[in-house]
């Protein structure tokens, strides 16, 4: 056998060795980041019931008034606290909302949660705060959720229909003020770091 036979039939091995290995890891299941930076295997970890039932979060109720924002008519997402589909402009009809867009490895998204819930905390029922996971991953955000207490209606949108409907800026965070009469008062594309900055920001929306 030839010196370039040998080193052919080498090379060839070489390949084939990361080719099986290439194989192996594209069977393995899709690993999913959990807040902290550690990691799970989609499949191992608790299922979305368990998740929904650990970070208890409110339902997706409908508003007490007639009709919704006429932007958002139509538009039907996900209740992350049990799943069921939401018309989006029956929950917000009558009521003033606070909209807060984020994602789960959304870094500023992270501290911004606590304080939209020390926010709603101090606001009482005059104005309603309600979040927005923008990622197809529902259980990493519901994991995030629970882990961080945080316990406001939260609407799932791995689409963005919301922020397409609104016109939101593509960036997260993001807040949006809508009105009572379901006007859009403010658009905030910006991170917040604490209840007051939330509250000057909605009260300067002039409505």
């Amino acid at each position: 056998m030839s010196r370039s036979t040998r080193w052919t039939i080498a090379i060839l091995a070489v390949v084939a060795a990361l080719l099986a290995g290439l194989v192996s890891e594209l069977r393995r299941e899709p690993a999913v980041l959990r807040p902290g930076g550690t990691t799970s295997v989609v499949g191992s970890g608790p299922d979305l019931a368990e998740l929904r039932q650990r970070a208890d979060l409110p339902p997706c109720q409908a508003g007490p008034g007639d009709s919704g924002p006429s932007i958002l008519r139509g538009v039907t997402v996900e209740c992350a606290a049990d799943g069921s589909p939401v018309d989006v402009a029956a929950m917000f009809a009558g009521r003033k909302i606070v909209l807060n867009l984020w994602a789960y490895w959304c870094g500023p998204c992270r501290a911004e949660l606590r304080a939209f819930a020390e926010y709603q905390r101090r606001v009482g029922p005059t104005v309603t705060v309600v979040t927005v996971h923008q990622d197809d991953n529902q259980a990493a955000g519901l994991a995030l959720l629970a882990e961080l207490g945080v316990r406001l209606p939260t609407l799932q949108d791995g689409r963005r229909q919301l922020a397409a409907a609104l016109r939101v800026p593509n960036v997260m965070p993001a807040t949006v003020v809508l009105a009572a009469d379901g006007s859009v008062a403010r658009i905030l594309p910006q991170p917040f770091a604490n209840a007051e900055e939330i509250a000057a920001a909605v009260e300067n929306s002039g409505r």
